[in-house]
């Protein structure tokens, strides 16, 4: 097997609890994410999968360094992300994207598609408008739609296309890595399942690795090339997709199987 793309170890992040509404300070700490060890290969999807509030957000935007972890370490192709300066994470994170959730919060209102797309080509490139424009062309027609949205709006669109737009702008800098943390989970299951067919297809066309962060059991259970179940911060069981959803370990394993109703993909 090759070596890691991403390597976890010990990984810990915790949250002091906060003020209440009623201005009283709760005492104590919330341990996101609880000593979790993971590897990551080149070319798979890893299926992370859990129910809100497991720590799976949390875990993928550790990986990227978005937040920082309270202890443990990150290894991005044998690099220590922990130990990264500022300048050396800026040119990292060429190599390392997200999807987001949310295709209508987390594209930019005041920003049209162009601008949207080109936002990391401007920041971490130095290209013609004329190259520019071609690669925008190129990203789109990658996520089947047209250069002509390249004027219009984040509010002309459907939450399908919105989340089409916003993975055309994680392939910009055609990274290495994504972490697509639930980006079906605010559509509906016929947009969804395009959605999830798309990433498939990305993946192939582009030698992608992706962290695959969802709450669905069937929807890993498509897309992952091995599946990690996370409960209350922790990692309870990892896997072959066909072990986790066939021979599940864990009595939380077995109950996610149970409890999810079957999708069409």
């Amino acid at each position: 097997m090759n070596p890691a793309l991403i390597e976890i170890r010990n990984l810990t992040k915790i949250f002091p609890l906060g003020e209440s509404m009623f201005g009283a300070t709760a005492k104590g700490e919330v341990r996101a994410v609880n000593d979790v060890s993971l590897d990551i290969y080149p070319g798979e999807t890893l299926g992370l999968v859990g129910e809100s509030g497991s720590g799976k957000s949390t875990l993928g935007r550790l990986v990227l360094r978005l937040i920082e972890p309270s202890s443990g370490s990150i290894r991005f192709e044998g690099r220590d992300l922990r130990a990264a300066s500022h300048r050396e994470m800026r040119r990292l994170r060429r190599d390392m994207q997200i999807i987001f959730q949310d295709p209508f919060g987390s594209l930019d209102p005041r920003m049209n598609v162009e601008a949207i797309i080109s936002e990391p080509l401007v920041i971490h490139e130095t290209m013609t408008l004329t190259a520019r424009r071609a690669r925008l062309t190129e990203l789109l027609r990658a996520v089947g739609l047209d250069s002509s949205i390249l004027p219009r709006f984040p509010h002309e669109f459907s939450g399908g296309q919105r989340q089409r737009i916003g993975i055309a702008r994680a392939l910009a800098l055609r990274p290495k890595f994504i972490v697509a943390d639930e980006p079906v989970s605010a559509l509906d299951v016929s947009v969804g399942a395009q959605i999830v067919n798309l990433l498939s297809q990305l993946q192939r066309e582009f030698g992608l690795t992706y962290l695959f962060i969802s709450h669905s059991m069937p929807v890993v259970r498509y897309l992952a090339t091995r599946i990690a179940v996370m409960y209350r911060g922790k990692i309870v069981e990892v896997g072959d997709t066909r072990q986790i959803t066939e021979q599940p370990q864990h009595p939380y394993t077995r109950t996610l199987l149970q409890a999810t109703p079957e999708i069409a993909v």
